[in-house]
């Protein structure tokens, strides 16, 4: 009878290759078991994130209701609400360095406004005051709104990382650096600003100033001082409409 024609038996692996075989597999399921603990923390980070951002807005809505009832309240009764003194100023620098004396230019500097139209938060108190009203012709500031607040850093936020003007386009860019003091997103960091808290400075310095526009329209006289018609000095709650026009 014929004989049965054997099979050609494939070769055996080479044991280099059957390594790095069992190597990748490992090295696939330690990568699937760090995604699924990384998706875990990050899910459970998105949710505390969502519980302190609703409890800001709460804070924020309360305060604006009791301010309301206040001056409601003042009314009926025919006298006037006088609102707490404003914590927070929105500095803006309107002239250059010519005719600016030695010591008006090292008060800009320390304010961090070195360029016409830059601008900068600032934590009112008697020391920052006085330094406002002995530059108060080259600059105009006022009290910010929480609503300009915002609208600044998610417009014309950048952050300074490292001495450079890195745009701000994620929240781990500033968890990284603010997340030791509880500030882990965009709105902590607007929270904090706008509340004056306890680490507003880091807040603040965290930010690059702001470069702003020249406003919609134009200024109208920036030699002259707010309360005489013109655009320098303290401009209270005016300050809102003119970083809109100049945003």
């Amino acid at each position: 009878s014929r004989k049965k024609a054997m099979a050609p038996t494939a070769p055996p692996a080479p044991a280099s290759w059957l390594k790095k075989v069992e190597a990748k597999k490992k090295l696939a399921e330690r990568t699937k078991k760090h995604n699924a603990g990384a998706l875990k923390a990050r899910i459970v980070k998105q949710k505390e994130m969502v519980q302190r951002i609703a409890s800001h807005y709460r804070a924020s809505h309360a305060a604006e209701t009791s301010v309301a009832a206040a001056k409601k309240q003042a009314a009926a009764v025919g006298a006037f609400y006088a609102a707490p003194e404003a914590k927070v100023a929105f500095v803006i620098r309107l002239r250059g360095v010519n005719q600016l004396d030695p010591k008006s230019r090292k008060i800009l500097q320390l304010l961090r406004i070195r360029q016409i139209n830059n601008g900068v938060f600032v934590k009112l108190n008697k020391a920052t005051s006085t330094m406002l009203k002995l530059v108060e012709p080259h600059i105009a500031y006022g009290y910010p709104n929480l609503k300009t607040i915002r609208e600044l850093i998610y417009k014309r936020g950048f952050l300074k990382i490292n001495k450079q003007r890195i745009a701000l386009d994620n929240n781990e860019q500033i968890s990284s650096h603010l997340g030791k003091v509880g500030i882990s997103c965009v709105e902590d960091l607007i929270h904090e600003i706008a509340s004056c808290g306890p680490n507003f400075t880091k807040a603040a310095n965290f930010m690059w100033p702001f470069k702003l526009n020249s406003p919609r329209g134009g200024f109208t006289k920036k030699l002259t001082h707010f309360a005489e018609g013109g655009d320098a000095g303290n401009r209270c709650e005016f300050i809102n409409d003119l970083v809109r026009r100049m945003m």
